[in-house]
């Protein structure tokens, strides 16, 4: 019976200890991405091909390429299990997808302005399924999500983006 209570006392201390911790880390990592987001926001981005005119063609366009790899906590694992099985939108997920798609860019873009570009066309996005926990059945471990981006990284003329 005492093993009974103090499994109790653990999950009852765990549970919200670890929704408190992932959301204080979620919403820390949105706050930087957006004071990134903004540091960088005069870069012009694009996913056509290339760019109609304007570029500097004494600078040779490069492949730039960001990567992220971010995985949930067990506690928003465990929940959106539950939502599978009833069915409908696993926000958790979506949230989680949300911030590797916006990490991938800004690290790309930060590639691209380290280097002395300041316009990225071609702009792909490739998603990872890493360790293939979406195709699992018994959900062991954390889902991951691993995001590719990548794009050519153009200089433009300083009198186009004016």
């Amino acid at each position: 019976m005492e093993e009974m209570e103090l499994i109790n006392t653990l999950i009852g201390i765990s549970v919200p200890v670890t929704l408190i911790f992932g959301q204080t880390v979620e919403r820390r990592h949105f706050r930087s991405i957006a004071l990134r987001e903004k540091n960088l926001s005069h870069m012009v981005v694009t996913d056509v091909k290339t760019f109609p005119g304007g570029a500097d063609s004494s600078v040779p366009p490069i492949l730039v390429i960001g990567e992220v790899f971010i995985a949930t906590d067990y506690f928003k694992n465990m929940l959106a299990k539950i939502r599978n099985i009833f069915g409908g939108e696993v926000k958790s997920y979506q949230k989680l997808m949300i911030r590797a798609r916006r990490e991938a860019i800004l690290r790309l873009l930060k590639e691209a302005h380290d280097k002395g570009y300041n316009a990225v066309c071609n702009l792909r996005l490739e998603f990872a399924d890493v360790g293939g926990t979406a195709s699992q059945t018994r959900g062991r471990g954390a889902t991951m999500a691993g995001i590719l981006a990548s794009g050519t990284a153009y200089r433009l003329l300083q009198d186009v983006g004016k």
